[in-house]
């Protein structure tokens, strides 16, 4: 099976819009588009990519899926919609029948205050209507936020079966974004393995270089986070993803390739595989465009 990069952006730069993008980050205020990414693909050896949200608007959602639709090597993409919209069902239509669109994700790590983001219910089922479809759900949080989502995976993932589809495939982006500056993990650590207690939740091995000091990181920084999300989640919950083009800014994506080819260098092949690319393949569907 290929390899495929679960996580990773394209977009048009634009100072205003992606105003996130600070000074200590210039290097990424440029376009980053397939003709970038695909050189570097083949040069690491990796089949496909996911192609993920980086602007909460229908129109990134569209600028994803057309992409993808030139680019075949873009195997599925993560876009936006408004979980509390009352036309979901309407726009979700709109998209019937694309299955290049295999999920959803909103930045939730940019939400203030959770719990009052999610007192309407809206949100929630806004979820259960894109998982009633088959969609998965990209979780993108900080360490310090993952408290305030765990009572809405847990309901998430009791959703109950009464004979039709009812998927609940939830991925954690990043890793869920542990403090690697400091090296104070023990509280998300424990989170983590509350979260990897329901099976439906993945890991995304991605953006831990950037949540590190991305000026002076070094392979030892990230060892203490790898280990708990390998215990926690095991080889077939976990997918590798180079967050580019953000990766940039701490390094290459050829070297985040190899730190993390050294750190699971231990693991079977078939292990290995599968973090590289088996996971990602059955969680967003796409088995039967990597072999």
């Amino acid at each position: 099976m290929q390899r495929i990069d679960a996580h990773q952006h394209f977009w048009v730069f634009d100072p205003v819009r992606d105003s996130w993008i600070t000074d200590d980050m210039a290097k990424i205020r440029a376009d980053f588009l397939p003709g970038d990414l695909a050189p570097i693909l083949k040069e690491n050896k990796i089949g496909g990519c996911i192609a993920v949200q980086a602007e909460q608007s229908l129109g990134e959602t569209d600028f994803l899926l057309n992409l993808a639709a030139k680019n075949d090597f873009i195997k599925g993409v993560v876009g936006w919609v408004d979980l509390k919209s009352p036309q979901l069902e309407q726009i979700l239509s709109g998209y019937q029948g694309n299955a290049v669109l295999k999920g959803f994700r909103h930045i939730l790590q940019g939400v203030t205050d959770l719990p009052a983001f999610f007192e309407d219910g809206l949100f929630e089922k806004g979820l259960h209507t894109i998982l009633d479809k088959g969609y998965s759900y990209d979780l993108l949080v900080y360490h310090h936020q993952l408290a305030r989502i765990m009572p809405l995976v847990e309901r998430l993932s009791a959703r109950p079966d009464n004979g039709q589809v009812k998927s609940c495939k939830l991925v954690l982006d990043h890793i869920g974004k542990p403090d690697l500056k400091t090296g104070a993990i023990k509280q998300w650590k424990k989170h983590i393995q509350e979260l990897a207690a329901f099976k439906n939740v993945y890991c995304k091995v991605s953006g831990l270089v950037t949540e590190a000091d991305f000026r002076s990181w070094k392979p030892e920084d990230l060892k203490g986070a790898l280990d708990t999300v390998l215990e926690a989640f095991g080889v077939d919950r976990l997918m590798f993803g180079s967050d580019w083009p953000v990766c940039l800014v701490a390094t290459g994506y050829g070297k985040w390739v190899e730190v993390l080819e050294n750190y699971f260098s231990d693991l079977s092949q078939e292990a290995i595989s599968a973090i590289f690319g088996g996971n990602a393949a059955r969680f967003y569907g796409i088995d039967n465009q990597l072999n």
